[in-house]
């Protein structure tokens, strides 16, 4: 595998007309997942995926598994519980500039993971081990799962790449501020948000933050700005690189998850840090412009077309 992720995917309902979520009468179906978001884009643009998770032995499931099968993403790893559900993920488009979100996980299948869920020699086989922030927050049993997976893919040589990916509505900053800092002084790559930097290190600005997080332990730095970029720093090298205009933002959400799939892409791929930065931010704006948390997600051909078409600098 070229990039192993680990976390729970959701069955995802989306109201087909905007305002208060008691007024809906239909729903599109979709799915919903950092970790799965993050699978299906690599897997577009032609990298080996594994997603290890579990999921409800119910029809939410069979259909979360079928949909990611088809994206090409190996699902070996992924158990089936008969007594306990897939989760639920509830989108409420109140107006164009706000967007409500409310989660149905609590006792989930994939809640229910922990040490022994790992393959050890699955994971040993892979080049990125790919972690977010929410996993450890769905359940003890889960942030022990991710701490083993570090161990295991520490052991084995294979890079760990980490986005805090803060949800507050899952546990209280305190409790996140202390996990989210024990992950990232263990990780190679760091992708977060600015929100996220500044909650981990008390600094404000994208260089002080990316130089903080560096000196806990990770390599590499990269901190999401949002529509103006990011700002990454590495062994030699820093920089900004300029996002790309979007026409619309239809759907913010998966934006970060398209980032680090086109970040991933570009570095399985030998691009230098600035470039696979660009095809990052290239992918997210790609992904906004589309309702859905993956719909948007490109193929090489695609992204390839997009960014050629710009004519951006990389660096600022």
């Amino acid at each position: 595998m070229d990039v192993v992720t680990i976390g729970e995917t959701m069955a995802l309902f989306t109201p087909k007309t905007t305002g208060l979520l008691r007024h809906a009468k239909d729903f599109s179906f979709s799915f919903a997942g950092a970790e799965s978001n993050v699978a299906v884009g690599l897997a577009r643009l032609g990298h080996r995926v594994g997603w290890v998770s579990q999921v409800g032995q119910d029809e939410f499931g069979e259909a979360i598994l079928a949909f990611l099968q088809g994206e090409g993403i190996d699902t070996s790893e992924v158990k089936k519980r008969p007594k306990d559900p897939t989760g639920l993920m509830i989108k409420e488009p109140l107006h164009k500039r706000e967007l409500r979100v409310y989660y149905y996980r609590r006792h989930s299948a994939a809640s229910r993971m922990n040490p022994n869920t790992l393959n050890e020699a699955y994971l040993a086989k892979a080049k990125y081990l790919h972690l977010t922030g929410i996993t450890p927050a769905l359940s003890e049993g889960c942030r022990q799962m991710v701490m083993k997976a570090i161990e295991i893919a520490k052991k084995h040589g294979v890079q760990v790449v980490f986005d805090p990916n803060y949800r507050s509505k899952l546990w209280d900053k305190k409790r996140a501020k202390q996990v989210l800092r024990e992950i990232a002084a263990q990780a190679d790559i760091l992708l977060p948000g600015i929100d996220e930097g500044r909650l981990l290190v008390n600094e404000e600005e994208p260089e002080q933050i990316a130089e903080s997080l560096r000196d806990m332990g990770a390599s590499m730095v990269v901190v999401k700005l949002g529509s103006k970029g990011a700002y990454y720093v590495s062994k030699g090298s820093s920089g900004y690189v300029e996002g790309f205009p979007v026409g619309q933002v239809v759907d913010p959400v998966g934006a970060g998850d398209a980032f680090a799939a086109g970040f991933l892409s570009g570095r399985l791929d030998g691009l230098p840090v600035a470039e696979a930065v660009r095809r990052a931010c290239a992918v997210a704006a790609l992904v906004v412009e589309v309702q859905g948390d993956f719909e948007g997600l490109p193929l090489r051909e695609t992204l390839e077309r997009f960014i050629n078409q710009s004519n951006q600098d990389v660096l600022r």
